[in-house]
């Protein structure tokens, strides 16, 4: 994601859209989590003192972290991912890498699927996410960050040595700032640099690490995507572009939610004998509402009838409305549960 928890922010007040926003700590022994591209143009990163930044840029805005706000939109990001593929390793809640060589639905193109993603990550979230194409997990991480914000950058097999030969060697995934400084002083400044020295020195001055930046830098990288572990529900929500008070039309949004979260179940050929619905109004007060039935949830038109009671039972609305979520759980088998589904939705 691009900016995660800064771009969250700036979607959820728009006061704050075009600004230099960070979201950290406030006190001088501060520390800066995420910072908004406006405010990168100050030279201002995550994991800089606070204070540093207000040096830099003291027109700074600095919001407090909100960790509900952001593992709220990470659940539908991962949501999303679910819905292409089970072969998902989640690196944190905005970043994740995917297996799409066995997809479930889309184009037979993992570079169609990635824009495909994009597209459904800023129609559901509001949110720009930047992908990269590559066939192993190091040259997929180095293409997600050589574009942004909003970028999908290919490495495709034939380009992908000279592609390393080029790069900057601090631009290299693993290698952090010590490591970098490190290089410079022997002279390593590029891939066409660190691909000169041997296997046997870069271990000797690196240790383990020195034989996977051999390697890395001849594009062989043999780690497989781990899956995250299984989920007990699955689900989809969104959050709307606008506030909505009109019983009609959150129900007329609602049905789209139960048509994902159906065609999910029927991936996973799961039912599930619970339904949840999830309202969050436009202060961020969040309320579920769950029912229990004795038998399975066997057809769309069947959860459809009982999201949209629970959904009825709260209107008229006391308030807007900016999140819908419908969501199915326990699951016949109890404790086997679909293979792959949301995080936690």
């Amino acid at each position: 994601m691009d900016a995660f928890f800064a771009s969250v922010e700036q979607r959820d007040n728009p006061s704050l859209r075009g600004k230099p926003v960070a979201v950290g700590g406030d006190s001088k022994r501060g520390v800066i989590a995420a910072a908004s591209y406006e405010a990168r143009k100050f030279g201002i990163r995550s994991a800089m003192p606070t204070s540093t930044a207000l040096a830099k840029c003291p027109n700074l805005i600095l919001v407090k972290p909100r960790g509900s706000a952001y593992k709220e939109a990470s659940q539908i990001i991962h949501s999303i991912f679910f819905d292409y593929t089970d072969m998902v390793e989640p690196l944190s809640l905005d970043e994740a890498f995917l297996d799409v060589t066995f997809h479930k639905i889309g184009p037979d193109s993992a570079t169609l699927i990635a824009r495909e993603i994009k597209e459904r990550i800023k129609e559901e979230t509001q949110l720009t996410a930047s992908a990269g194409v590559s066939y192993n997990k190091f040259l997929a991480k180095i293409a997600s960050d050589y574009k942004k914000p909003d970028g999908l950058f290919v490495i495709p097999p034939e380009d992908a040595l000279d592609f390393l030969e080029k790069l900057r060697i601090d631009n290299f995934f693993g290698v952090g700032k010590v490591s970098a400084q490190r290089f410079h002083n022997l002279g390593v400044f590029t891939g066409h640099d660190l691909k000169q020295i041997s296997k046997a020195n870069l271990i000797t001055w690196f240790g383990k690490a020195g034989s996977y930046y051999y390697d890395i830098v001849r594009g062989i990288d043999n780690r497989d995507v781990k899956p995250a572990e299984e989920s007990k529900s699955i689900g989809a929500e969104q959050t709307f572009e606008a506030d909505f008070s009109d019983e009609v039309e959150v129900k007329s949004r609602m049905l789209k939610i139960i048509d994902r979260t159906w065609k999910r179940s029927e991936r996973h050929q799961a039912l599930g004998k619970t339904v949840t619905v999830k309202i969050k109004f436009f202060d961020f007060e969040v309320i579920t509402r769950s029912k229990t039935l004795d038998n399975y949830i066997d057809s769309k038109e069947m959860l459809i009838h009982e999201a949209a009671e629970l959904l009825i039972n709260e209107t008229p609305f006391k308030k807007p409305v900016r999140l819908i979520g419908v969501t199915l759980s326990n699951f016949k088998g109890n404790d086997d549960s679909p293979t792959q589904t949301t995080l936690g939705l």
